[in-house]
Protein backbone atom coordinates (compact mmCIF):
# COMPACT_ATOMS: atom_id res chain seq x y z
CA UNK A 1 0.00 0.00 0.00
CA UNK A 2 1.34 3.43 -0.96
CA UNK A 3 1.40 6.24 1.57
CA UNK A 4 -0.89 8.83 0.00
CA UNK A 5 -2.65 10.13 -3.11
CA UNK A 6 -3.75 13.63 -4.02
CA UNK A 7 -7.28 13.25 -5.35
CA UNK A 8 -8.93 16.02 -7.37
CA UNK A 9 -12.60 15.88 -8.36
CA UNK A 10 -13.32 17.51 -11.71
CA UNK A 11 -16.46 18.48 -13.58
CA UNK A 12 -16.04 20.64 -16.68
CA UNK A 13 -13.06 22.28 -15.01
CA UNK A 14 -10.57 22.37 -17.85
CA UNK A 15 -9.77 26.04 -17.23
CA UNK A 16 -9.12 25.38 -13.53
CA UNK A 17 -6.96 22.36 -14.29
CA UNK A 18 -4.90 24.32 -16.79
CA UNK A 19 -4.34 27.10 -14.28
CA UNK A 20 -3.72 25.19 -11.05
CA UNK A 21 -2.73 21.59 -11.82
CA UNK A 22 0.84 22.34 -13.03
CA UNK A 23 1.77 24.00 -9.74
CA UNK A 24 0.12 21.19 -7.76
CA UNK A 25 2.41 18.78 -9.58
CA UNK A 26 5.53 20.90 -9.03
CA UNK A 27 4.81 21.45 -5.31
CA UNK A 28 3.77 17.91 -4.39
CA UNK A 29 5.42 14.52 -3.91
CA UNK A 30 2.51 12.06 -3.94
CA UNK A 31 0.58 10.43 -6.78
CA UNK A 32 -2.14 12.57 -8.32
CA UNK A 33 -5.51 11.08 -9.26
CA UNK A 34 -8.28 12.97 -11.03
CA UNK A 35 -11.86 11.73 -10.65
CA UNK A 36 -13.95 13.07 -13.51
CA UNK A 37 -17.68 13.56 -13.01
CA UNK A 38 -18.71 13.04 -16.65
CA UNK A 39 -17.12 16.22 -18.06
CA UNK A 40 -17.78 17.26 -21.66
CA UNK A 41 -15.57 20.36 -21.87
CA UNK A 42 -12.27 18.89 -22.96
CA UNK A 43 -10.94 18.16 -19.47
CA UNK A 44 -10.21 14.53 -20.25
CA UNK A 45 -8.39 15.16 -23.53
CA UNK A 46 -6.33 17.89 -21.85
CA UNK A 47 -5.24 15.56 -19.04
CA UNK A 48 -4.53 12.64 -21.36
CA UNK A 49 -2.50 14.83 -23.70
CA UNK A 50 -0.52 16.95 -21.22
CA UNK A 51 -0.38 14.73 -18.13
CA UNK A 52 -0.53 11.06 -19.18
CA UNK A 53 1.13 10.08 -15.88
CA UNK A 54 -1.94 11.18 -13.90
CA UNK A 55 -4.40 8.40 -13.16
CA UNK A 56 -7.95 9.11 -14.32
CA UNK A 57 -11.07 7.65 -12.76
CA UNK A 58 -13.89 8.31 -15.22
CA UNK A 59 -17.50 8.50 -14.05
CA UNK A 60 -20.41 8.47 -16.47
CA UNK A 61 -22.25 11.52 -15.10
CA UNK A 62 -22.03 14.40 -12.64
CA UNK A 63 -22.61 12.83 -9.23
CA UNK A 64 -21.66 15.96 -7.31
CA UNK A 65 -18.89 16.29 -4.72
CA UNK A 66 -20.09 13.71 -2.22
CA UNK A 67 -21.06 10.76 -4.43
CA UNK A 68 -18.39 11.63 -7.01
CA UNK A 69 -15.66 11.30 -4.41
CA UNK A 70 -17.25 8.17 -2.94
CA UNK A 71 -17.31 6.39 -6.29
CA UNK A 72 -13.84 7.55 -7.27
CA UNK A 73 -12.20 6.69 -3.95
CA UNK A 74 -13.82 3.26 -4.05
CA UNK A 75 -11.50 2.57 -7.00
CA UNK A 76 -8.51 3.50 -4.82
CA UNK A 77 -9.51 1.50 -1.75
CA UNK A 78 -6.59 -0.42 -0.18
CA UNK A 79 -4.11 1.32 -2.51
CA UNK A 80 -3.28 4.31 -0.27
CA UNK A 81 -3.14 4.94 3.48
CA UNK A 82 -4.15 8.60 3.14
CA UNK A 83 -6.21 10.68 0.73
CA UNK A 84 -5.47 14.36 0.16
CA UNK A 85 -8.74 15.70 -1.22
CA UNK A 86 -8.13 18.89 -3.17
CA UNK A 87 -10.43 21.21 -5.09
CA UNK A 88 -9.36 21.97 -8.64
CA UNK A 89 -9.26 25.74 -7.91
CA UNK A 90 -6.60 25.57 -5.18
CA UNK A 91 -3.02 26.84 -5.32
CA UNK A 92 -0.76 24.86 -2.99
CA UNK A 93 2.47 25.60 -1.14
CA UNK A 94 5.64 23.59 -1.65
CA UNK A 95 5.55 20.40 0.43
CA UNK A 96 1.96 20.93 1.59
CA UNK A 97 1.05 17.27 0.99
CA UNK A 98 3.98 15.82 2.89
CA UNK A 99 3.29 18.19 5.79
CA UNK A 100 -0.36 17.10 6.17
CA UNK A 101 0.40 13.39 5.89
CA UNK A 102 3.26 13.77 8.35
CA UNK A 103 0.90 15.48 10.78
CA UNK A 104 -1.54 12.56 10.73
CA UNK A 105 1.32 10.12 11.17
CA UNK A 106 2.44 12.09 14.21
CA UNK A 107 -1.03 12.05 15.84
CA UNK A 108 -2.63 8.58 15.47
CA UNK A 109 -5.97 9.62 16.99
CA UNK A 110 -6.43 12.39 14.42
CA UNK A 111 -8.42 11.07 11.43
CA UNK A 112 -8.32 14.21 9.28
CA UNK A 113 -6.59 17.57 9.13
CA UNK A 114 -6.63 20.68 6.98
CA UNK A 115 -4.03 23.34 6.22
CA UNK A 116 -4.56 27.06 6.64
CA UNK A 117 -6.86 28.01 3.75
CA UNK A 118 -6.34 31.53 2.42
CA UNK A 119 -8.24 33.43 -0.25
CA UNK A 120 -6.95 33.83 -3.80
CA UNK A 121 -9.53 36.54 -4.50
CA UNK A 122 -8.77 38.64 -1.44
CA UNK A 123 -5.02 38.41 -0.97
CA UNK A 124 -3.82 38.31 2.62
CA UNK A 125 -7.20 37.21 3.98
CA UNK A 126 -8.61 33.88 5.05
CA UNK A 127 -10.86 31.96 2.71
CA UNK A 128 -14.54 31.29 3.30
CA UNK A 129 -14.09 27.52 2.92
CA UNK A 130 -12.52 26.42 6.19
CA UNK A 131 -10.10 29.29 6.88
CA UNK A 132 -8.00 28.13 9.87
CA UNK A 133 -10.27 25.30 10.97
CA UNK A 134 -14.02 24.94 11.34
CA UNK A 135 -16.39 24.74 14.30
CA UNK A 136 -20.12 24.25 14.83
CA UNK A 137 -22.27 26.13 17.27
CA UNK A 138 -24.88 24.26 19.33
CA UNK A 139 -27.49 24.78 16.61
CA UNK A 140 -25.32 23.35 13.85
CA UNK A 141 -24.29 26.60 12.18
CA UNK A 142 -20.67 26.44 10.95
CA UNK A 143 -18.01 29.10 11.52
CA UNK A 144 -14.23 29.21 11.33
CA UNK A 145 -11.17 30.74 12.85
CA UNK A 146 -10.65 33.57 10.41
CA UNK A 147 -14.20 33.58 9.04
CA UNK A 148 -17.42 34.29 10.92
CA UNK A 149 -20.45 34.07 8.61
CA UNK A 150 -19.33 36.10 5.57
CA UNK A 151 -16.74 38.27 7.31
CA UNK A 152 -13.15 37.29 6.52
CA UNK A 153 -10.23 38.18 8.80
CA UNK A 154 -6.86 39.32 7.55
CA UNK A 155 -4.14 36.72 8.07
CA UNK A 156 -1.65 38.21 10.53
CA UNK A 157 -0.29 34.92 11.82
CA UNK A 158 -2.89 34.75 14.57
CA UNK A 159 -3.96 31.23 13.57
CA UNK A 160 -0.63 29.64 12.66
CA UNK A 161 -1.00 27.13 15.47
CA UNK A 162 -2.23 23.55 15.15
CA UNK A 163 -5.34 22.74 17.19
CA UNK A 164 -8.30 20.41 17.42
CA UNK A 165 -11.35 21.63 15.48
CA UNK A 166 -14.84 20.35 14.69
CA UNK A 167 -14.41 20.01 10.94
CA UNK A 168 -11.86 20.30 8.14
CA UNK A 169 -12.35 22.17 4.88
CA UNK A 170 -13.55 20.21 1.87
CA UNK A 171 -11.43 22.49 -0.33
CA UNK A 172 -8.31 20.77 0.98
CA UNK A 173 -7.95 18.15 3.68
CA UNK A 174 -6.07 14.95 4.41
CA UNK A 175 -7.97 11.94 5.71
CA UNK A 176 -7.06 8.41 6.72
CA UNK A 177 -8.43 6.18 3.97
CA UNK A 178 -9.44 3.36 6.33
CA UNK A 179 -11.55 5.74 8.45
CA UNK A 180 -13.13 7.29 5.35
CA UNK A 181 -14.25 3.92 3.98
CA UNK A 182 -15.25 2.53 7.39
CA UNK A 183 -17.72 5.40 7.80
CA UNK A 184 -19.09 5.01 4.27
CA UNK A 185 -17.44 8.18 3.01
CA UNK A 186 -19.56 11.24 2.36
CA UNK A 187 -23.34 11.05 2.48
CA UNK A 188 -24.06 10.81 -1.29
CA UNK A 189 -27.46 12.46 -0.93
CA UNK A 190 -25.83 15.80 -0.07
CA UNK A 191 -24.59 16.20 -3.68
CA UNK A 192 -22.34 19.06 -2.54
CA UNK A 193 -21.87 21.47 0.39
CA UNK A 194 -21.45 20.53 4.06
CA UNK A 195 -20.71 16.86 3.38
CA UNK A 196 -17.23 17.26 4.85
CA UNK A 197 -18.70 18.80 8.03
CA UNK A 198 -21.08 15.87 8.38
CA UNK A 199 -18.25 13.37 7.81
CA UNK A 200 -16.10 15.07 10.44
CA UNK A 201 -18.98 15.04 12.92
CA UNK A 202 -19.44 11.32 12.32
CA UNK A 203 -15.70 10.81 12.83
CA UNK A 204 -15.83 12.67 16.13
CA UNK A 205 -18.87 10.63 17.22
CA UNK A 206 -16.66 7.56 16.70
CA UNK A 207 -13.92 8.99 18.93
CA UNK A 208 -11.59 10.38 16.26
CA UNK A 209 -10.21 13.91 16.29
CA UNK A 210 -10.05 16.55 13.55
CA UNK A 211 -7.22 19.08 13.47
CA UNK A 212 -6.08 22.27 11.79
CA UNK A 213 -2.40 22.05 10.84
CA UNK A 214 -0.96 25.56 10.79
CA UNK A 215 2.41 24.49 9.40
CA UNK A 216 1.31 24.84 5.76
CA UNK A 217 -1.09 26.93 3.70
CA UNK A 218 -3.08 26.67 0.47
CA UNK A 219 -4.90 29.36 -1.51
CA UNK A 220 -8.49 28.83 -2.64
CA UNK A 221 -10.25 30.65 -5.47
CA UNK A 222 -13.76 29.58 -4.49
CA UNK A 223 -16.97 29.65 -6.50
CA UNK A 224 -15.40 27.73 -9.35
CA UNK A 225 -18.34 25.35 -9.58
CA UNK A 226 -21.12 27.12 -7.66
CA UNK A 227 -21.07 30.83 -6.87
CA UNK A 228 -22.66 32.62 -3.92
CA UNK A 229 -25.24 34.23 -6.22
CA UNK A 230 -26.65 30.87 -7.30
CA UNK A 231 -29.84 29.94 -5.36
CA UNK A 232 -28.77 26.29 -5.58
CA UNK A 233 -25.97 27.07 -3.14
CA UNK A 234 -28.49 28.49 -0.67
CA UNK A 235 -30.72 25.45 -1.11
CA UNK A 236 -27.91 22.93 -0.57
CA UNK A 237 -26.56 24.73 2.50
CA UNK A 238 -29.93 24.81 4.26
CA UNK A 239 -31.07 21.32 3.23
CA UNK A 240 -27.77 19.62 4.01
CA UNK A 241 -27.55 21.35 7.37
CA UNK A 242 -30.86 19.71 8.29
CA UNK A 243 -29.63 16.35 7.01
CA UNK A 244 -26.51 16.73 9.15
CA UNK A 245 -28.42 17.58 12.33
CA UNK A 246 -30.87 14.70 11.90
CA UNK A 247 -28.08 12.25 11.10
CA UNK A 248 -25.94 13.07 14.13
CA UNK A 249 -28.34 14.03 16.92
CA UNK A 250 -30.65 11.80 18.92
CA UNK A 251 -34.34 12.51 18.33
CA UNK A 252 -35.02 14.71 21.38
CA UNK A 253 -31.87 16.73 20.81
CA UNK A 254 -32.71 17.14 17.14
CA UNK A 255 -36.24 18.38 17.87
CA UNK A 256 -34.94 20.96 20.35
CA UNK A 257 -32.43 22.29 17.83
CA UNK A 258 -34.93 22.16 14.95
CA UNK A 259 -37.43 24.40 16.74
CA UNK A 260 -34.82 27.11 17.23
CA UNK A 261 -33.44 26.61 13.74
CA UNK A 262 -36.87 27.10 12.18
CA UNK A 263 -37.20 30.46 13.94
CA UNK A 264 -33.76 31.60 12.82
CA UNK A 265 -34.23 30.23 9.31
CA UNK A 266 -37.50 32.16 9.06
CA UNK A 267 -35.44 35.27 9.74
CA UNK A 268 -32.98 34.17 7.06
CA UNK A 269 -35.91 33.77 4.67
CA UNK A 270 -36.94 37.39 5.16
CA UNK A 271 -33.34 38.62 4.96
CA UNK A 272 -32.72 36.80 1.68
CA UNK A 273 -36.06 37.93 0.29
CA UNK A 274 -35.10 41.56 0.86
CA UNK A 275 -31.44 41.30 -0.17
CA UNK A 276 -31.22 38.59 -2.83
CA UNK A 277 -34.79 38.12 -3.99
CA UNK A 278 -37.37 35.38 -4.26
CA UNK A 279 -35.15 32.61 -5.74
CA UNK A 280 -32.88 32.57 -2.66
CA UNK A 281 -35.67 32.84 -0.11
CA UNK A 282 -37.69 30.15 -1.88
CA UNK A 283 -34.59 27.94 -1.76
CA UNK A 284 -35.04 27.74 2.04
CA UNK A 285 -38.64 26.54 1.65
CA UNK A 286 -37.51 23.93 -0.87
CA UNK A 287 -34.74 22.83 1.49
CA UNK A 288 -37.19 22.11 4.31
CA UNK A 289 -39.62 20.41 1.95
CA UNK A 290 -37.01 18.08 0.50
CA UNK A 291 -35.58 17.37 3.95
CA UNK A 292 -38.98 15.97 4.95
CA UNK A 293 -39.49 14.06 1.70
CA UNK A 294 -36.09 12.41 1.20
CA UNK A 295 -35.98 9.72 3.86
CA UNK A 296 -33.15 7.81 2.14
CA UNK A 297 -30.72 10.62 2.88
CA UNK A 298 -31.54 10.40 6.58
CA UNK A 299 -31.05 6.64 6.73
CA UNK A 300 -27.67 6.58 4.98
CA UNK A 301 -25.04 4.91 7.19
CA UNK A 302 -26.55 6.21 10.42
CA UNK A 303 -23.73 7.11 12.76
CA UNK A 304 -23.47 6.81 16.50
CA UNK A 305 -25.75 9.68 17.50
CA UNK A 306 -25.29 12.12 20.37
CA UNK A 307 -27.68 14.04 22.59
CA UNK A 308 -26.13 17.35 21.61
CA UNK A 309 -23.15 18.61 19.69
CA UNK A 310 -19.99 18.86 21.78
CA UNK A 311 -17.54 21.26 20.20
CA UNK A 312 -13.77 20.97 20.28
CA UNK A 313 -13.78 24.71 21.04
CA UNK A 314 -12.94 25.19 24.75
CA UNK A 315 -15.74 27.74 25.19
CA UNK A 316 -18.51 26.51 22.91
CA UNK A 317 -20.67 29.01 21.02
CA UNK A 318 -24.39 28.46 21.44
CA UNK A 319 -25.57 30.45 18.43
CA UNK A 320 -23.17 32.16 16.04
CA UNK A 321 -26.05 34.19 14.56
CA UNK A 322 -26.84 35.65 18.00
CA UNK A 323 -23.17 36.32 18.76
CA UNK A 324 -22.55 38.04 15.43
CA UNK A 325 -25.64 40.20 15.01
CA UNK A 326 -26.75 40.94 18.58
CA UNK A 327 -23.49 40.78 20.54
CA UNK A 328 -21.36 42.25 17.74
CA UNK A 329 -18.72 39.51 17.95
CA UNK A 330 -17.36 39.28 14.42
CA UNK A 331 -13.99 37.58 14.97
CA UNK A 332 -13.15 34.17 16.37
CA UNK A 333 -10.95 35.72 19.05
CA UNK A 334 -13.99 37.64 20.33
CA UNK A 335 -15.91 34.39 20.85
CA UNK A 336 -13.72 33.41 23.83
Amino acid sequence: MKEAAIVILNYNGEAMLQKYLPQVISNSVYDIVVIDNGSNDGSISYLQRDFPEIRLVLLSENHGYSKGYNLGLKELKDAYSFYLLLNSDVEVSNGWDKTLVGYLLQYPKVAACQPKVLSLKKKGYFDYAGAAGGFLDQLGYPFCRGRILHLLEEDQGQYDDSIEVDWASGACFCVKSAVFHDLGGFNPFYFSHMEEIDLCWRMRNKGYKIHHCGATSVYHLGGGTLSQVNPLKTYLNFRNSLYMLKGNLELIGFIKVLILRMILDAGAFMHLLLTKGVPHSWAIIRAYRDFVINRDALRYRQSQKVKKHTSAKPLAVYCIIWSYYLKGKKKYSEMN
